[in-house]
């Protein structure tokens, strides 16, 4: 927690500085420390922009002495840019005196007319060319973690919402603009053709580099024993798998396997990782507005090494561990599943006489 110095504002400062917001004539308040108190000790007129006015500051900065400067922004005028010039040659006491006083300066004198705040070390961090680069930083949008990245790229595809086609090979996917990719019509295709028909068939998409387009890699009949084998294991890969299975109400899952071997280059890792949800939502229309036989499975499934995918795999990540209410007989046709026998509670110790 900052500690505070205890020293406060003289009324001299107090009374120019009202004067000044009232007048609007005072562009630069300079302000040094002195006998335990705040004062102003040089005044300069607005005489042009911000920018320009801030060149004849330099004359009143001094190479080993610390000082606050109080400065109007043109837009609004009303608003004040409150700097701390603590230059690098000053001692250490005076470093540490003037920023424990810096926040006292601005709650006393009013801190809703100081909307910026800026610290320098030395002369050229008081140029104009050096505050331009101050607002460009302030303007900058803050970092996201990978999380709050793939949110914001969410929110801005459904901003987007809306086919755009661009010719007949290269349809753009409104929910993957964000990220900048494009559906080859191959692919669009396979995807509304995986849910046609109610068997195990599967759709391998990848990511072409140097136009970011999503193409198609290959669309087969796979039944679940062979689909490790089906699956690139030295790249990434998005594979919508129709599975026909007797777990699902529907008969069958089309299940979404975001599949990234820890081979693979970091470029390609990061690429296929920031589409990967705004594919998986294209696809869910592509296949409602298909009439799909199978249903989009909620849960998407990621793996590191395609050899570990198995019915196993599947049932566990879709949680389809217990028991199905149907199930699929020798002859092709769905039947209950037999129920479980209930559970008889045990007789008690006989009674002794």
């Amino acid at each position: 927690m900052a500690t505070t110095s205890g020293i406060g504002v003289s009324p001299e400062l107090t009374k120019a500085f009202s004067d000044a917001v009232e007048t609007k004539n005072v562009r630069f308040f300079k302000v040094i420390i002195q006998d335990e108190s705040l004062v102003p000790v040089d005044t300069l007129p607005v005489t042009d922009s911000f920018n320009e006015d801030l060149v004849q500051l330099q004359e009143y900065l001094e190479d080993r002495e610390p000082c606050y400067i109080l400065a109007r922004l043109d837009d609004p005028p009303s608003e004040w840019l409150a700097i701390s010039y603590v230059p690098n040659f000053a001692n250490v006491r005076d470093k540490t005196l003037y920023a424990s006083t810096r926040s006292s300066l601005t709650k006393s004198l009013g801190s809703t007319v100081f909307t910026d705040s800026l610290f320098a070390i030395s002369k050229e961090d008081l140029t104009p060319e050096a505050y331009e680069g101050h607002k460009r930083h302030k303007a900058a949008p803050k970092p996201l973690s990978a999380q709050e990245q793939e949110m914001a790229n969410i929110k801005a595809a459904e901003r987007e919402a809306g086919n755009s086609y661009e010719g007949s090979n290269a349809r753009k996917n409104h929910i993957g603009q964000r990220v900048g990719l494009s559906w080859s019509s191959e692919a669009e295709d396979a995807v509304k053709a995986l849910g046609s028909r109610n068997d195990s068939r599967i759709v391998i998409l990848k990511i072409e580099p140097s136009t970011e387009s999503l193409e198609l890699d290959s669309f087969v009949d796979v039944t679940v024993d062979n689909l490790s084998s089906s699956i690139p294991s030295d790249q990434p890969s998005y594979v919508f798998y129709a599975w026909a299975n007797p777990y699902s109400q529907a008969g069958g899952d089309v299940v979404f396997i975001y599949s990234c071997p820890t081979t693979s280059p970091v470029r390609y890792r990061m690429l296929y990782s920031s589409a990967a949800v705004s594919t998986y939502l294209a696809v869910k229309e592509f296949l409602v507005e298909s009439g799909s036989a199978f249903p989009l499975a909620t849960k998407r499934l990621e793996t590191s090494d395609p050899a570990e995918l198995d019915e196993s795999f599947l049932k566990a990540g879709l949680n389809h561990d217990g028991p199905p209410d149907t199930i699929v007989n020798n002859n092709g046709a769905r039947e209950d599943y037999p129920a479980k026998p209930s559970f008889a509670k045990p007789k008690g110790p006989a009674r002794r006489r």
